[in-house]
């Protein structure tokens, strides 16, 4: 691959970058045009007295008196009743009410324009400060968006090359199986992919397979076809993605159960296979128990597989669905997240937590514990996303806990409880791994479990182990 030439100054490349660019500076207006209030301004103030003045007073023989010649104590009255409505609502305290009813005549009508006018201006404070944290929303959507992007081009620029010796040495071997091909270019990430854009000779038959395995015998390494390619090449031209095997696979087992024995849990999970040979496993447990729980975190967990199939990187991911979450509710409804992505050609695995428990990899006897002190999804509109990243070796295991699991334990010695019960586990087996350590906790209580209970292990092996322990199993 010595003589393998990076594309620069792609014109895709620049154009997502001016995407970027400008997605950008629209989030800097968005943040920039108002912040919230915590305080009514002076014209606010004044407003409030004004309608005071006309509703309650202008009527009032001592009108002219009050607000023009005795105008410093009507204004310091009317601060005084406003601090007072803040502070105790509308019944006041007794000093204020009582000072009040000496300086005024009116003063039952006086207050109720004041009480009036201070919820109106209120809840016109509150309608903008919602506005605001609407806006600052789009503007973290945005900028994440806009990182996205950037992210993307430098991935296209930096991984798309191409090789002429390679690519005469292609073209020689596809025309002995009557394949014409327009563009070729590889894309190198630890592993190598071929992007082919053929078609198959008229009157000729070629399966993906065939393609595949002439791709490989010229590139010397073990080639596969992408997922979603079609089964046979045909007409018309169209791209086929050759991808170099991965070097590991991985097994699942969960083992799981609901507050008291509920049949019902608000803690779900989710396995996805994505493109270039990454594996996302994720855990979430929604506020509370139950349905409403369960509902939460289905939906934590189906956006999330989502985003990450479209190709988004885990944590904008993560940061967009919480941003959603915090904007299109009233109410407070967290979730936590916590997401483990795996690379299957290089064994690097990036745990990702937002508000989750702790995660132990288990690597023979030992076992190691990430934990986490970041805030789950759903709460502000901007929230730190930890990640931290390890390399996996054959036959390691990284378990995934809800904090039901956890709390169940005495408080002071869970998570080295969690760890001697991990690492006192014995073959290789995740389902039964994972229904190990939850049988053990259960135990441990002698009780009902007294919140939601999930427990998600995934083990990796290198592919050449010829020794399979079964299937994905729940």
């Amino acid at each position: 691959m010595k003589n393998g030439q990076v594309l620069h100054t792609s014109p895709y490349v620049t154009q997502i970058e001016k995407y970027a660019d400008s997605i950008k500076q629209l989030s800097r207006t968005f943040l920039h045009l108002e912040e919230k209030k915590s305080a009514f301004s002076n014209e606010e103030i004044e407003d409030m007295f004004d309608r005071t003045k006309e509703r309650a007073c202008k009527s009032c023989e001592k009108c002219s008196w009050c607000w023009e010649e005795d105008f410093v104590h009507t204004y310091q009255m009317g601060y005084e009743v406003l601090s007072a409505i803040d502070h105790y609502g509308s019944e006041l305290n007794t000093e204020t009410k009582r000072k009040l009813q000496q300086r005024c005549l009116r003063w039952e009508a006086f207050l109720q324009e004041m009480l009036g006018a201070f919820h109106d201006a209120r809840q016109n404070m509150m309608w903008n400060n919602r506005i605001v944290l609407g806006r600052e929303g789009c503007a973290v959507q945005m900028d994440t968006f806009a990182d996205m992007l950037r992210s993307t081009a430098k991935e296209l620029e930096d991984s798309m090359f191409t090789d002429e010796r390679l690519e005469k040495k292609i073209s020689a071997h596809l025309k002995r199986i009557r394949v014409l091909y327009s563009s070729f270019f590889l894309n190198r990430e630890g592993k190598y992919e071929v992007h082919l854009t053929a078609r198959a000779v008229k009157n000729t038959c070629v399966t993906i397979k065939a393609l595949v395995k002439a791709v490989s015998e010229v590139m010397g390494r073990q080639f596969i076809a992408e997922s979603d390619q079609a089964f046979m090449l045909g007409k018309e031209y169209q791209t086929i993605v050759c991808m170099e095997g991965p070097v590991f696979y991985t097994l699942y087992g969960v083992a799981r159960i609901g507050k008291d024995c509920n049949k019902i849990s608000g803690d779900n999970f989710m396995i996805r296979e994505l493109g270039g040979g990454k594996l996302a496993v994720a855990l979430s447990d929604g506020m509370g128990s139950g349905e409403k729980a369960c509902r939460e975190s289905t939906l934590v967990m189906e956006l999330l597989e989502e985003l990450l199939e479209a190709g988004f990187p885990a944590k904008a991911a993560i940061q967009m669905i919480n941003t959603t979450l915090v904007m299109g509710r009233e109410e407070i409804h967290f979730s936590t997240v916590d997401l483990s992505m795996f690379d299957l050609y290089t064994g690097e695995c990036r745990l990702i937590k937002a508000g989750a428990s702790s995660t132990f990899i288990k690597k023979g006897n030992k076992v190691e514990r990430i934990s986490s002190s970041s805030l789950p999804i759903g709460v502000m509109h901007s929230i730190e996303i930890e990640s931290v990243q390890r390399t996996l070796e054959d036959g390691d295991f990284v378990v995934m806990i809800t904090d039901g699991v956890l709390d169940a334990l005495p408080v002071g010695e869970q998570d080295l409880l969690m760890e001697t019960i991990i690492g006192g586990t014995t073959g290789g087996n995740p389902k039964e791994l994972a229904h190990h350590i939850l049988e053990q906790v259960l135990n441990w209580t002698g009780e009902e479990p007294m919140d939601d209970m999930t427990v998600l292990a995934v083990g990796i092996w290198n592919c050449q182990d010829t020794c399979i322990l079964g299937t994905d199993s729940v």
